[in-house]
């Protein structure tokens, strides 16, 4: 059971969207699975954004240095903040790519490490409970 339990956080602080499957194929209690993928996504918010200096140390060694082309159009993420600001990459970038690639952004746009941080963690709660739902109800219809 423990093995299961680890498995659900250890998938939810990368992909959230890995965890609650699998918590499902285990056969866990749908408040269990909402709940450790819940705690996996806050441990992933708070490496990505209180380790985030250290990681960001240690890619830059591993990047070689590219040609940076100024893109015609702006990207999803530059879409999102300029329209919705802090509180829009919070939401809709953890409800889309997850949070720790928009602490990522977030730090690129030179947010406060607070405010992403309040912000991506209630997008986790919010994106664990809608997909657990989806889930739950999606296995009683079959």
């Amino acid at each position: 059971m423990i093995y299961k339990i680890l498995s659900v956080i250890g998938l939810a602080i990368f992909e959230i969207y890995a965890a609650i499957p699998a918590g499902f194929a285990f056969k866990l209690n749908p408040i269990e699975i909402f709940s450790y993928s819940v705690l996996g996504g806050l441990i992933g918010v708070f490496v990505a954004a209180y380790l985030g200096d250290i990681i960001k140390k240690w890619v830059s060694t591993l990047r070689k240095t590219t040609n940076n082309k100024v893109a015609k159009e702006p990207g999803f993420a530059l879409k999102i903040w300029r329209k919705y600001g802090v509180i829009g990459l919070g939401l809709l970038g953890t409800m889309s790519v997850g949070a720790p690639i928009c602490i990522g952004i977030g730090i690129g746009f030179n947010v406060p490490t607070n405010k992403m941080v309040f912000w991506c963690s209630l997008g986790v709660v919010l994106r664990c409970a809608i997909f657990t739902a989806i889930g739950y109800f999606g296995l009683k219809l079959i």
